[in-house]
């Protein structure tokens, strides 16, 4: 099962699955409670300024619900790859 989360609201999650056509369920999570469990909320830096925000993470939780493998700071153009083989890896 593959699950997505952000802070973003319900309709704007629903406007980008429907612009890129994904296939799996986005979770809003404007609280941001899913972030800060995995430890996605962090303090952020941008043209000088700090602000709290999400770092873009994967996360593969095993079958038993136990954390297998978590990837920190990804690359949306090369990051499918590198968890395809990690799923595989965790396969056996």
């Amino acid at each position: 099962m593959v699950l997505g989360a952000s802070p973003d609201t319900v309709k704007k999650q629903a406007k980008f699955r429907a612009k890129y056509g994904l296939p799996f369920t986005l979770l809003a999570d404007t609280d941001h409670a899913i972030a800060e469990s995995y430890g996605a909320w962090k303090l952020k830096k941008f043209m000088g300024r700090e602000y709290m925000g999400v770092e873009r993470s994967t996360v593969i939780i095993d079958p038993n619900g136990k954390v297998a493998r978590t990837f920190e700071k990804v690359s949306p153009a090369e990051h499918p790859a590198d968890v395809l083989a990690a799923l595989k890896e965790l396969q056996g």
